[in-house]
């Protein structure tokens, strides 16, 4: 016999407050350049980064690229730690987006940086892009380094 007794569900798990949206309210707009420093000067030193400092530093640079171009016809995807949708043209709305760009965080950094090239980065594997938007190239660098490199 089914229950009858409604389970009363706090509004705020998923209706925004501010803009009478359904969507949940999400964390601010990350803008931590510093951990882009940071992270680049771990892989100078030839350690990986600490994994906040990563996570932050891919997710900047996610950020950037969505400002850069803006639209949702190319997803972007950095796993476990981000991803976004970007670049002007037809909107993509359900099922596997037509245009994916997937990498992990470290070569995310290196080819958002320009460290290694977007061509040489699809070459060799490091990055799959697929569909006919993929090319991000127009939009690197994400981050200048500070002068005296």
């Amino acid at each position: 016999m089914p229950c009858h007794t409604s389970i009363a569900r706090p509004r705020a798990a998923y209706q925004s407050r501010r803009s009478g949206s359904y969507r949940p309210d999400v964390s601010p707009a990350h803008n931590k350049s510093e951990s882009v420093k940071h992270a680049l000067d771990a892989l100078d030193r030839g350690v990986e980064p600490d994994r906040p400092v990563l996570r932050d530093a891919v997710r900047t640079l996610l950020a950037e690229l969505s400002r850069r171009a803006p639209g949702r016809s190319v997803e972007v995807r950095v796993p476990p730690f981000g991803a976004i949708q970007c670049v002007a043209g037809p909107r993509h709305t359900r099922g596997t987006p037509p245009n994916v760009v997937e990498t992990d965080p470290v070569t995310w950094l290196l080819v958002a940086t320009l460290r290694v090239t977007w061509v040489d980065a699809v070459r060799d594997g490091r990055v799959r892009a697929s569909g006919i938007r993929t090319d991000l190239s127009p939009y690197l660098p994400l981050y200048a380094e500070p002068a005296g490199r």
